[in-house]
């Protein structure tokens, strides 16, 4: 017993949201009246989180570091606006646009992460002056008007699906094998994780605790995969998003870079006299923010089918709530992006439920005002009790 509640407080903070996700499903579920979880709710669900999920993953290293990005929604705007020109106005292609959309976030994140990394000047104030500068720069370019619509080539980012390649009626087959096949590689990844523990003699966790962790998320993975697979399949920007949490989180990980960014997040000082890059760590992460940030704004643009003056209005915050609901420290060093994933999926569950109960928008705000107080404060209790 007491072993078992000593795994229970060592593991409190890693598994703690993603039981709060399970809780805020079953009870959503329940208040109305079974239509959170059915195959087109759960797609809209998808579609509509997508680029905050994207953002969420870009700002994690930025929150793992210590600093904020306040200018991501603006970035966003900016991008599908000047995407909405190439295409609409001046007749570019897909691929210049896409890639034009991706360097500009990119060089806008560049010119954050000179500022902050070579210049020490405060992240906050930098991303503040970026989002106002684009923020007006977005209405200029727009004249104040959105401007549409994209060409089906373009839309097909925020609403196509993955092919079926199995004609089955009523039951799309190859998204259940790419279902299977990530349970398959999750299973093999954790056998080979233990191996590596036994082999270097660390004292990991206990058989019984692996298998039944793989069964509740297979079980989770293909349950889901089910419901997905009998309305259209999997939609195109929900396997942008896997791709993009399966590289970060072996980014994060596994790599001397991601390492850094803890290290730097944990204590800037001992960092630095350790061999750490700090100015070229900053300056990456913001980069790599902007890059994802110009993502987020093609997606955004997408779904619109436009590009508009108030697009990304509010973005920023939701990025960074869903980073600190997923266990982010508000102290840096601290955060993952499964963390991340599962933040966005409760503040996207909380929105489309209240949403279909009919609850007013301003009372949903007011609501996750206080999801994003709790989490914060569930933090800072996590982590008196490790210290």
């Amino acid at each position: 017993m007491q072993s078992f509640k000593t795994l229970i407080r060592n593991n409190m903070r890693q598994y703690s949201m993603l039981l709060v996700l399970a809780a805020i499903l079953v009870l959503f579920q329940l208040l109305t009246g079974g239509l959170l979880i059915t195959p087109l709710n759960l797609t809209n669900i998808v579609l509509q989180n997508s680029y905050i999920v994207i953002l969420a993953i870009g700002m994690l290293p930025i929150i793992i570091t210590a600093r904020i990005d306040l200018s991501v929604g603006s970035i966003a705007a900016f991008v599908g606006a000047v995407a909405a020109i190439l295409m609409v106005n001046l007749g570019a292609g897909l691929v210049p646009t896409l890639l034009a959309g991706l360097l500009i976030g990119a060089l806008i994140g560049a010119w954050q992460g000179f500022w902050v990394a070579y210049r020490n000047i405060p992240a906050f104030i930098v991303t503040l002056s970026t989002q106002l500068v684009f923020r007006g720069l977005t209405v200029v370019v727009l004249d104040g008007r959105s401007i549409g619509p994209f060409t089906e080539g373009f839309q097909a980012l925020s609403t196509s699906y993955l092919p079926d390649l199995f004609a089955l009626h009523g039951l799309h087959i190859t998204s259940l094998l790419v279902a299977v096949v990530g349970c398959v590689a999750m299973i093999l990844l954790e056998l080979r994780n233990r191996a590596e523990e036994r082999r270097y003699g660390f004292s990991g966790s206990k058989s019984w605790m692996s298998i039944v962790k793989m069964i509740i998320l297979c079980g989770a993975i293909l349950g889901v995969s089910y419901v997905f697979a009998s309305y259209q399949g999997f939609p195109t920007v929900l396997l942008i998003m896997i791709v993009l949490v399966i590289v970060y989180t072996f980014i994060t990980r596994k790599t001397v870079f991601g390492r850094h960014m803890y290290a730097l997040g944990g204590n800037e000082k001992a960092a630095g006299l350790s061999g750490v890059n700090i100015k070229r760590v900053l300056f990456s992460t913001f980069v790599n923010m902007g890059l994802l940030a110009g993502l987020a704004g093609l997606v955004f643009a997408a779904r619109l089918n436009a590009g508009t003056p108030k697009a990304g209005n509010g973005f920023e915050l939701d990025a960074i709530a869903a980073c600190f609901i997923g266990g982010a420290s508000v102290y840096g060093g601290t955060g993952s992006v499964s963390g991340a994933l599962i933040g966005c999926l409760i503040m996207g569950v909380m929105n489309n439920g209240m949403s279909i109960m009919g609850i007013a928008v301003d009372l949903q705000q007011a609501i996750k005002g206080l999801v994003i107080l709790a989490a914060v404060a569930f933090d800072m209790y996590a982590k008196s009790k490790e210290s």
